[in-house]
């Protein structure tokens, strides 16, 4: 069987895909990507919080999704959870080491977008005055 031009593409696009899965750094990248991840470490960034503290410092995060990050986070071994035995049980979270390794580049992060915010919002409401499929969305450059 004979592959037209567009099927050897998509073929080939879906092999590139497949292998992009099983990359180590893109499972890493994803895992650390989510705004949930970013909004935990920099909560405990000053030090060690319990759950119902980080949940106050996070407005909008759900139990389920603060607690499905913390685990996330430990796992990866970017937040230690420590449990001390009292009435009630406490549990903290901070950063590990390598959790105060990745806060470089989310502080890096979170000041980009302090300082950018602005340009996005100004560039959104331009692109959104713009009718979504008309030419005037799109810059053209003519080469001759």
């Amino acid at each position: 069987m004979t592959l037209t031009a567009d099927q050897k593409r998509q073929e080939a696009q879906q092999a590139y895909n497949g292998g992009l899965g099983q990359c180590p750094a893109r499972q890493l990248l994803e895992a650390i990507s989510s705004k949930w991840v970013t909004l935990v470490m920099l909560a405990v960034a000053d030090g060690p919080l319990r759950h119902s503290e980080l949940r106050r410092r996070i407005p909008g995060a759900s139990q389920k999704m603060l607690t499905s990050t913390l685990r996330s986070l430990q796992r990866d071994g970017l937040v230690s959870r420590l449990v001390t035995v009292s009435v009630p049980v406490r549990t903290d979270y901070e950063l590990t080491p390598l959790g105060h390794s990745l806060l470089v580049v989310v502080h890096g992060l979170k000041g980009w977008a302090e300082e950018n915010m602005d340009g996005v919002a100004s560039a959104r409401m331009d692109y959104d005055r713009r009718a979504p499929g008309s030419r005037n969305e799109t810059k053209y450059l003519n080469v001759q």
